[in-house]
């Protein structure tokens, strides 16, 4: 077994080149946010998707435009408005007058990366039409289906302070965000760099430095990283642990928890943690690997009780103190 593992670690440093060749591009445009980078790339080798929090001003849009800079990949920005309809994101059927038949325009939603900004201000109908592009990777224009290209990734932001003229996402709907991302403000040194390098006058450029086929062989040699049962297990006992939290000997957090995360949280909890040792060069799984991700796939995913919004407290605090208790092998 340590002879594979080995072997597996070798590989992984070989197709994993390429993860630090893009942690370098966007950081010619971007300073900081190394925590939002890496979430993006976990989601693209796990062909998840990720909803980006954050208050105005902190460059998740930018972060978002130019790691899409960096790939070989097409991009489109949906800005999403109460106004927008379905048919704006996905497409519609045009009727020719001269040939009297009726041909399909396809929306913004056909590209590889598709940032859907401020996805809590547009209506009911348009997130569901967002939402089932990113379950199915398909979309129905009239009575055609058309399969979304590949690699296909939805960034979504929300603004967290302006709530009016907002519709929150439903809970099953927030589901299916592989990673759900806080973005906080910089530290004094990062925005003295933020002002000195928007200060010049021509903004720095960025190369594409990764390709479909090294995201492609990545997401194989992923698939064969080595995790424990023992890992495995405590995923499991993480998870099971935001609906029961009797079982980690945290029974006075029951009265806090309406609903614990679903059985879609093992499963990207499980790619997600392999994803993170893949970006560390690993051929194995850590605990700590699990811990990393753990939050941003988790956090959306606990629905509190009134309880918990009586008393202030977030599905964060909740899991901090399951974390601290949940054994670790």
């Amino acid at each position: 077994m340590e002879q594979d593992v080995r072997v597996l670690t070798e590989m992984v440093k070989k197709e994993s080149v390429f993860v630090d060749r893009v942690l370098s591009e966007v950081s010619k445009v971007i300073v900081g946010q190394q925590n939002l980078i890496e979430r993006i790339l976990i989601a693209l080798l796990c062909r998840g998707h990720v909803l980006i929090e954050g208050v105005p001003g902190l460059a998740k849009t930018l972060t978002v435009k130019t790691f899409a800079q960096v790939m070989d990949a097409s991009f489109t920005r949906i800005q999403f408005t109460p106004d927008l309809l379905p048919a704006d994101l996905i497409g519609t059927q045009i009727y020719n007058q001269h040939t009297g038949q009726f041909s399909v325009k396809k929306g913004p939603i056909f590209a590889s990366i598709v940032l859907a900004d401020e996805v809590n201000r547009a209506p009911a109908k348009v997130q569901s039409a967002l939402l089932e592009a990113m379950q199915e990777r398909q979309v129905t224009i009239g009575e055609q289906t058309f399969k979304l290209p590949e690699p296909f990734i939805v960034l979504a932001t929300q603004n967290p302070i302006e709530q009016e003229g907002t519709y929150p996402l439903p809970e099953a709907q927030i589901d299916r965000f592989m990673l759900m991302v806080k973005v906080s403000y910089p530290t004094k040194d990062e925005e003295m760099q933020i002002m000195q390098k928007m200060a010049l006058s021509e903004p720095p450029q960025v190369q594409k430095v990764m390709t479909f086929q090294d995201l492609e062989r990545a997401r194989q040699v992923m698939s064969e990283i080595y995790m424990d049962d023992k890992i495995k297990e405590y995923i499991v006992n993480l998870v099971t642990a935001t609906r029961a939290p009797e079982d980690a000997n945290l029974g006075e957090l029951k009265v806090y928890i309406r609903y614990g995360a679903s059985p879609r949280a093992s499963i990207y909890l499980n790619e997600a943690a392999r994803a993170h040792a893949f970006l560390r060069h690993r051929g194995y799984v850590i605990p700590d690997d699990v811990k990393a991700v753990g939050m941003d796939v988790l956090r959306h995913r606990i629905i509190l009780s009134y309880e918990a919004e009586a008393e202030n407290l977030t599905s964060e605090d909740i899991l901090k103190k399951l974390f601290e208790s949940v054994q670790v092998p």
